[in-house]
């Protein structure tokens, strides 16, 4: 129970939900097997799989949900190509050329024939709630995933608003920043060796792993004009992970103390109590290192930036 990425967000007027009412409201939305022509399906899930059904995990004001991401993988060459054999056998069969209301006829058919015979891919995507300081994270590699989720919360709340987490001072200019001048550089934060730098005109991106990112080299292209938009950053002997311009943080890996702390911890050899006293651990520090960078990135903006707030929606009975 370690995440990997966080896409993070700010809640607004956060509706007040009792871990045994949210567990209801979750279970009227729980994961269930793609039918046969169901082509995505995303529902709530036990985190702790096998080892528990419980699809809230609440401790010391930090919850923990969890959804199941189904998918059928019908590939689009695969459907292109058996199209355009049907279409051919057709327009040889009656010496005429096809219109395109007939093709795309065509094409539903195949999808409704192929659609139960593909492999179904299955994806775990984890929810961080915390209810003290009204932040909620989301381990999804990305913002498309991470907001499909919010959805699903969305709806199994009845309304839910959001939005993404932000800063006074760009991401991508604190990066920047950080780069050009070691001595603006918070006295906690150290550089790790990977970077993303983006030009403000045709030239492109440039990546750079295991570097030296005060090198002379990584100088010039900063003097040159580019930009930091991922920065490898660890706030010391606690938090490492890649800062993206949008706030997400990627490649999250937690100190040695805390790992340290969570394997010492008797456990009884109990699944349960195992994920529990992970979670807790790596909420409480993903709280508090998110407040110090926040802190760093001059402060939490007033008004976020990106996506729209969501407003309160109406729900009805059905399946997601």
């Amino acid at each position: 129970m370690w995440f990997k990425h966080l896409h993070l967000y700010r809640l607004h007027d956060a509706p007040t939900l009792d871990a045994a009412t949210l567990e209801e409201a979750l279970a009227e939305h729980a994961a269930r097997p793609l039918g046969s022509q169901d082509p995505r399906r995303l529902g709530w899930t036990a985190p702790a799989g096998r080892a528990g059904t419980a699809r809230l995990h609440e401790l010391q004001g930090q919850r923990l949900l969890s959804a199941l991401r189904q998918e059928r993988l019908l590939p689009s060459s695969v459907v292109r190509e058996e199209t355009e054999e049907r279409a051919a056998d057709v327009e040889a069969l009656e010496g005429r050329k096809l219109r395109r209301k007939e093709k795309l006829a065509i094409k539903e058919q195949v999808i409704e024939e192929l659609l139960p015979r593909a492999f179904v891919r299955s994806q775990k995507i984890d929810l961080w709630w915390d209810t003290r300081r009204g932040l909620i994270g989301v381990n999804a590699s990305s913002r498309t995933r991470a907001e499909e989720l919010l959805d699903l919360l969305r709806e199994t709340l009845g309304s839910l608003k959001v939005t993404p987490l932000s800063s006074q001072t760009l991401p991508m200019r604190a990066m920047t920043q950080w780069l050009v001048d070691p001595a603006s550089r918070p006295a906690d934060l150290v550089l790790g060796d990977q970077v993303e730098l983006k030009a403000k005109g045709d030239d492109g991106v440039l990546r750079a792993r295991q570097v030296d990112l005060d090198s002379d080299e990584i100088q010039q292209l900063l003097e040159g004009g580019r930009q930091a938009s991922k920065l490898a950053l660890e706030i010391e002997g606690r938090l490492s992970f890649v800062l993206h311009d949008d706030l997400a943080l990627k490649s999250l890996r937690f100190g040695d103390a805390l790992i340290d702390e969570a394997n010492a911890s008797d456990d009884g050899d109990d699944a349960l109590v195992r994920l529990e006293t992970d979670f807790v651990l790596m909420a409480e520090a993903m709280g508090t290192n998110i407040e110090r960078l926040i802190a760093w990135l001059g402060g939490e903006s007033g008004t976020a930036t990106g996506t729209t707030t969501d407003i309160t929606t109406d729900i009805t009975k059905s399946d997601v």
